[in-house]
């Protein structure tokens, strides 16, 4: 649950401590003071859309820090994930530029981060989610998530079903143009069939080529260097490299009989011998292979073949490996078209099983949806009359309309308020009050399911009074015995019913606003409530107050704490 909340700079807010009960804790103070500026400090270390606009003027960032403890099983798993152990501390910082910096536990965390383990501590209710509720969507997901009706098999199912249904209708298309497409590809396949092209060919051909071009240059330097190792032929008395080699060597060796040191030189000469002999014999076969009389059928070959790829170049704008590949492609792309009638029978026999697939399913969907409704309508009923809203009716109207990826089921929530009406949808007819009070108790029932330790609720009682008041703080009174409840409310029967009392004021000072937030008790909460009720703390208000204070004492006992 939600421990303390620090905040700094945050608009009208220079600073505040605030340290929460493990129960009912109320907010009050006027209209202006800053009770909404704490509810979007909560969100923002929710890790909620922030402004620049929220930072206090003058100030270069506003920072809010919140400290849980006794946090939900699943909450302590996931931060076990992420590294994360023991008390909770989430901090969020928002800069006058409008950057933000989100950390758990001190370690910088991404927003999205922060949103996933803050998602199973705070439950924040607030007026735009009451209007939410008229929404036929969001009534669907209440549906669901009350019922745990999970709907991935179907999902799956339907993504697949989408997929055939959206290849059929491609490939119907494309057979409209079968006659034109079969004909333009055919003729590129013809067109490349004759050159029976490999892969690599083109790098392969293009090597041998400037091979080939420069073959007069390459077999003159290779006989050169055959004939310097070798010594020239016919009557030419001039010696090669091995003949000088060999004549030094012999000569070493008489020296060495006389000079020691020259059989070291000679041993030396014999290895480099060795691998000169070595190199000429290597090089006499690339003689052979590279002799230029002998090459020019070759070179007119490997012209024509680069002459070829040079046209496919030109032609299609693409690689010899390339077009190979497209080659490949357009074989597949023909057969396909060619063996059109038969890959659409195919797909429409696929179509038909994954149809009847997504429609069972569906029905599945339907009957849990159903069975959800007729439970989740006789709670809320249940805790609605409680909430001083007798003989109240809701029923859930759900019809079968077209298949959608959230099933085939348009889910619609109906309400009468009165006897002998018929329901009618929600958003027509339910006034503000009844909306507060049908969200309440709609929070009121799914609470039960949840592990969400702590519900925030801002001014639920929008549009109620008197006696529907004091309902609505005896059913915050009572989740609280179960969850931390923190509430923002203009009702005295609601402050009333408070754990701890947190009165937020507003003053100013050297022409700057200042907010400060702080837990009131005795004398001071019974002035506080007679505001609420008059305006005013003069002596009727102040005995209302105090009469109020000792009815909800009275009312809590009874609940034994």
């Amino acid at each position: 649950m939600l421990k303390e909340l620090y905040i700094e700079n945050l608009a009208i807010i220079e600073k505040a401590v605030i340290t929460f009960g493990p129960a009912f804790n109320v907010f009050s103070g006027e209209t202006g003071a800053g009770k909404s500026i704490l509810i979007g400090g909560i969100n923002a270390v929710l890790g909620g859309r922030v402004s620049k606009e929220i930072v206090r003027a003058g100030a270069t960032k506003a920072i809010v820090t919140a400290l849980f403890d006794n946090l939900p099983e699943k909450t302590a798993e996931l931060l076990s994930e992420y590294g994360y152990d023991g008390e909770l501390t989430l901090t969020r910082e928002i800069s006058c530029t409008g950057n933000s910096t989100a950390r758990v536990n001190g370690r910088t965390a991404t927003a999205s981060v922060l949103r996933e383990i803050a998602s199973g501590l705070i439950d924040v209710h607030g007026q735009h989610e009451t209007r939410l509720i008229t929404s036929q969507g969001v009534q669907l997901q209440l549906l669901d998530g009350f019922g745990q009706i999970s709907s991935d098999e179907y999902v799956k199912a339907f993504r697949e079903f989408s997929a055939v249904s959206k290849r059929i209708k491609q490939l119907k298309q494309e057979h409209g143009l079968k006659e034109e497409k079969s004909a333009i590809l055919t003729a590129r396949i013809a067109d490349l069939e004759p050159y029976k092209l490999k892969v690599g060919e083109e790098e392969e051909v293009s090597r041998e080529l400037n091979r080939l071009q420069h073959i007069q240059t390459l077999s003159e330097s290779l006989n050169c260097a055959f004939f310097a190792l070798n010594g020239f032929s016919g009557s030419s008395s001039e010696s090669g490299a091995l003949d000088l080699l060999n004549l030094c060597k012999s000569n070493l060796s008489i020296a060495a009989d006389l000079l020691p040191e020259c059989r070291t030189l000679c041993e030396r000469l014999v290895s480099v011998s060795i691998e000169l002999d070595d190199i000429k014999r290597e090089i006499s076969p690339l003689i052979s292979e590279n002799d230029s009389f002998n090459s020019s059928g070759k070179l007119l070959s490997h012209q024509e073949r680069m002459s070829d790829f040079l046209r496919l170049h030109r032609k299609y704008g693409l690689s010899i490996d390339e077009l190979i590949e497209k080659q490949d492609e357009w074989k597949s792309e023909l057969s396909e078209l060619q063996c059109g009638d038969e890959t659409l029978q195919k797909l429409n026999d696929e179509k038909k099983r994954s149809g009847d697939l997504v429609k069972r399913l569906a029905e599945e969907l339907t009957h849990k949806r159903k069975q959800a409704a007729l439970e989740l309508c006789r709670l809320i009923c249940a805790e609605l009359e409680y909430l001083d809203m007798p003989g109240i009716r809701i029923v859930f109207d759900i019809k079968q309309e077209k298949v959608t990826v959230s099933g085939m089921d348009s889910v619609e929530m109906l309400i009468s308020v009165n006897k002998g009406e018929e329901p009618k949808p929600l958003a027509k007819i339910a006034s503000g009050g009844e909306l507060s009070r049908i969200m309440l108790a709609i929070k009121s029932v799914l609470a039960q399911n949840d592990d969400v330790s702590t519900m925030v609720f801002d001014e639920i009682d929008s549009g109620i009074s008197g006696r529907a008041a004091y309902k609505v703080g005896l059913k915050m009174s009572e989740l609280s015995r179960k969850k931390q409840v923190l509430c923002v409310t203009h009702l005295a029967q609601i402050a009333a019913m408070a754990d701890e009392h947190l009165l937020i004021e507003k003053h100013s000072r050297n022409d700057r606003t200042y907010t400060n937030v702080r837990c009131i008790s005795g004398e001071e909460r019974k002035h506080e409530l007679a505001r609420i009720i008059s305006g005013d703390d003069d002596e009727i208000s102040l005995a209302n107050a105090e009469r109020l204070i000792s009815k909800t004492t009275a009312q809590n006992s009874s609940y034994n704490r």
